[in-house]
C-alpha cells in the first residue's frame, strides 16, 4: 500500500510540475507527459514498475473512443464510409507493403517483415486525438480525415491479431525476463486468461462474437435508458458516475472476452448511446477520468522507454525512428494529395499520423508470444514504437510553422467577377447572410465574396448570387469594383484574414467606409487601428437583448429594461473607445496598468448610469419600449 502511494505521488507530482510548463512553452500537454514519464523512467524504485500500470493506463485509450463516440451519431459514421474503407484501408494497406518491403531489404524473412509492417501501420489515438482536441482541430478537413484513418486502424487491429498467428515461423514462443524491456503474456499463458472463444471452431467464433456485438448494440438502445431512470430517483450524484463507468467497463470486458479489440467495442457502445437523451450526463461523468488516465498512459510510455537497449545502439534506433516516421509522412502525404486535402489539413494529415501507436505495443508481445518476431527484435520494435510517440507532438510543431507559411490551395478556381455595385461584402457566413438581405432588400446591389466555395453554391441554390474568391486578394477585390464602392463589408470569421483585409482597403482607398465584424474587444481595438470607421462585436447586439429579457423577467418593466439597455449600449461604446487609446499591440490586457485601471473607472461609471437611466424611468412610469436605437457618434466601435 505505501509503494502505490508512493508512486502515485511521484506520477501526480511529475504531471503537475511537466504539463503545465511545457503548455506554457507552446508544447502541448502530450509531450509534457512523455517528458515526465522519461524522467520517471530514470527512478529505480518507480520505473521499474511502469508496466504494473499500463494496462490501467490503456484504459484512459479505451474511454477516450467512448466519448468520441458519443459525439458521432450512426448517420455520421455512415457518411464517413468513404474515408474508413478507402483513405483508412489504402493507409494501413500501402503503409503495411512498403514496410515490409524494408524490413526484406534489411534481411528479415517475409513473415516477420509482414509482421513488422503490420505493427508499424498503426498510428497513435490517444496522442493525436488529444492532441487535435487541444489545439480545436477536429473539425477541419485535415482533423476529421485523420480521425477516419485512426478509427480504421482501430478496427483492423482485429484482422491483425488473426493474422499474425499464421506467420510463425518456427520460433519459440518467448518471454521477456525481469532484466528485459517488457513483460507481457504470451503463448502458454493464454490458458490463464478468460475467454469464450477458445477452443470453438470458426463458425462458432464467429457466432459468439457477432452476438456480442449485438449485445452492446441491444444494450445501448433498450437498456440504458431504463437504467438511468431507476437511479435517479436515487438522487445520488455518484450513481451516475457508477453507471457511465459501467457501460465502458462492462462493454471493454466483454469485448476481451470474444477476442475483440475493447477499444472498438467501447466506441461502438459510445456511437449507440449518441442519440440517448443521458449523452451529455455520461460525457461530464467520464471526461475527468479520461484525462487523468490518458496522462497516465503517456507517463508509462515515456517511462517505459529502455534506455539501456537504446544506448548500445543509438544510431540505428533514432536513425530507424525517423525512417519510420519519414516513410509514413510521405505515405500519407500523398495519399492526402489523391484525396484532394489541400494547404495545412494535407501537412495536419501527413505530419499527424507518421508516428507508431499504441496498439504496437499490444501487436508486438503478441508476434513475441507467438514467435513471429524474436526477443532481441520485439526490444527494438517496442523501443521505436515509443521514440516515435515521443517524438509525434514535436511534429505538431512543425505543421503549426508550415501552416502559418502555407495558404489553402482552392479547390475551385476563382470566379470571373463579372458584377460591380456600391456596396462589396467579404465573407457570406452567418453574419454577412444577414447584412447582405438587408442591403438588397432596400434596394442596394451588393457584390458578394468568399473564399467557401460550398457557401457561395448554397447562396445560388437559393437565388442570391455571390462570387466565389478570397476577398483578402487585392486582384480579387479590384475586380469587385473596390476603387468605384461606396461601402465594404469585411464579415470573415478569421480575425487575421479580416484585418489584412482592412489594413489593404484603408491604404488604397482613404474614403471608403468601411464596416467590419469583431470577434472581441481586443480584435476590435485592431480594426480600429487597421482604419476600420463601424466596427461590430459579433455577440454585443445579441448579448445586449438577452440581458434586457433578464431584467423584465426579474420584474423591470419593458420601459425599464430598455433604458438600462441603452444605457449599457452608449456607456460600453464610449468605453471601448477610451480604452482602443491604452491598448497596446502585443501586450495582454491583464498585462497593461493603464487599461486596468481605466477600465476599473469606467465600468464603476457604468454601473452608475445603468442605475441613474433606470430610476429616472421608474419615475416616469411605463412607457413603450423603444425597438432600436441609434447614435450620433460618428465612428461606431
Amino acid at each position: 500500500m505505501e509503494n502505490f502511494l508512493l508512486q502515485a505521488s511521484i506520477y501526480l507530482a511529475a504531471a503537475v510540475i511537466a504539463v503545465p510548463l511545457a503548455a506554457r512553452l507552446g508544447l502541448g500537454s502530450v509531450l509534457g507527459y512523455l517528458t515526465a514519464g522519461v524522467i520517471i523512467g530514470f527512478i529505480p524504485v518507480i520505473g521499474s514498475h511502469t508496466e504494473e500500470l499500463q494496462h490501467f493506463a490503456e484504459f484512459g485509450v479505451v474511454m477516450m473512443l467512448f466519448l468520441i463516440g458519443l459525439e458521432l451519431e450512426p448517420r455520421a459514421l455512415w457518411d464517413m464510409r468513404r474515408k474508413l474503407v478507402g483513405l483508412g484501408g489504402a493507409q494501413v494497406v500501402l503503409t503495411t507493403l512498403a514496410i515490409m518491403g524494408c524490413g526484406q531489404m534489411l534481411g528479415l524473412p517475409w513473415q516477420t517483415a509482414l509482421a513488422v509492417g503490420l505493427i508499424f501501420a498503426l498510428s497513435s489515438t490517444a496522442i493525436v486525438l488529444q492532441t487535435l482536441s487541444e489545439k480545436n482541430l477536429m473539425r477541419t478537413k485535415g482533423g476529421r480525415s485523420t480521425f477516419s484513418v485512426l478509427l480504421t486502424q482501430d478496427i483492423a487491429v482485429i484482422p491483425m491479431l488473426a493474422l499474425i498467428p499464421l506467420l510463425a515461423v518456427g520460433a519459440r514462443p518467448v518471454t521477456l525476463s525481469e532484466n528485459g524491456a517488457i513483460i507481457r503474456e504470451t503463448a502458454g499463458d493464454a490458458h490463464h486468461s478468460m475467454s469464450l472463444v477458445e477452443g470453438l471452431p470458426a463458425w462458432g467464433v464467429t457466432l459468439v462474437t457477432i452476438a456480442a456485438v449485438i449485445c452492446v448494440i441491444l444494450t445501448g438502445i433498450y437498456l440504458t435508458r431504463p437504467v438511468f431512470r431507476y437511479i435517479h430517483h436515487a438522487r445520488l450524484r455518484e450513481m451516475y458516475t457508477a453507471v457511465a463507468l459501467l457501460i465502458v467497463v462492462g462493454t471493454a470486458v466483454l469485448m476481451n472476452l470474444v477476442g475483440l479489440s475493447a477499444a472498438l467495442g467501447t466506441f461502438l457502445a459510445g456511437v449507440v448511446l449518441a442519440n440517448s437523451e443521458f449523452r451529455h450526463e455520461i460525457e461530464t461523468d467520464l471526461e475527468p477520468f479520461k484525462g487523468l488516465l490518458l496522462g497516465l498512459f503517456f507517463i508509462t510510455v515515456g517511462a517505459g522507454i529502455n534506455f539501456e537497449t537504446l544506448w548500445r545502439d543509438p544510431w540505428v534506433i533514432v536513425g530507424l525512428t525517423l525512417a519510420l516516421m519519414i516513410l509514413k509522412g510521405l505515405i500519407l502525404f500523398a495519399l492526402a494529395t489523391l484525396s484532394k486535402l489541400r494547404g495545412r489539413d494535407r501537412w495536419l494529415f501527413a505530419l499527424g499520423l507518421a508516428q507508431a501507436g499504441e496498439f504496437g505495443f499490444v501487436l508486438t508481445s503478441f508476434a513475441l508470444g507467438q514467435g513471429v518476431v524474436g526477443g532481441a527484435l520485439s526490444e527494438r520494435l517496442l523501443l521505436i514504437v515509443a521514440l516515435s510517440m515521443l517524438i509525434t507532438p514535436l511534429f505538431f510543431i512543425l505543421y503549426e510553422k508550415l501552416s502559418k507559411n502555407t495558404a489553402d490551395a482552392p479547390d475551385h478556381e476563382p470566379d470571373d467577377i463579372t458584377e460591380t455595385g456600391p456596396v462589396i461584402i467579404a465573407g457570406i457566413g452567418r453574419f454577412g447572410q444577414v447584412v447582405n438581405r438587408l442591403v438588397r432588400g432596400a434596394g442596394y446591389k451588393t457584390v458578394v465574396l468568399d473564399a467557401d466555395m460550398s457557401q457561395i453554391e448554397t447562396m445560388r441554390r437559393f437565388g442570391t448570387p455571390g462570387f466565389f474568391g478570397d476577398p483578402s486578394r487585392p486582384d480579387v477585390l479590384a475586380k469587385a469594383g473596390l476603387a468605384e464602392a461606396s461601402v465594404l463589408v469585411v464579415c470573415n470569421d478569421d480575425r487575421a484574414t479580416a484585418l489584412r483585409i482592412v489594413r489593404y482597403a484603408r491604404r488604397t482607398h482613404p474614403d471608403l467606409h468601411i464596416i467590419a465584424r469583431a470577434y472581441d474587444r481586443v480584435h476590435t481595438y485592431q480594426l480600429y487601428q487597421a482604419g476600420a470607421n463601424d466596427i461590430v462585436r459579433e455577440m454585443f447586439d445579441s448579448s445586449l437583448r438577452a440581458g434586457r429579457y433578464v431584467l423584465e423577467q426579474m420584474g423591470l418593466t419593458g420601459f425599464e429594461a430598455s433604458e438600462a439597455e441603452m444605457a449599457f449600449y452608449h456607456a460600453d461604446r464610449s468605453s471601448v473607445r477610451e480604452l482602443a487609446e491604452v491598448w497596446k499591440p502585443g501586450v495582454p490586457v491583464d498585462k497593461n496598468p493603464d487599461y486596468i485601471a481605466r477600465a476599473k473607472e469606467l465600468n464603476n461609471e457604468l454601473e452608475t448610469d445603468i442605475a441613474t437611466r433606470t430610476s429616472k424611468a421608474r419615475a416616469k412610469g411605463d412607457q413603450p419600449a423603444r425597438p432600436g436605437f441609434q447614435t450620433k457618434d460618428s465612428s461606431n466601435v
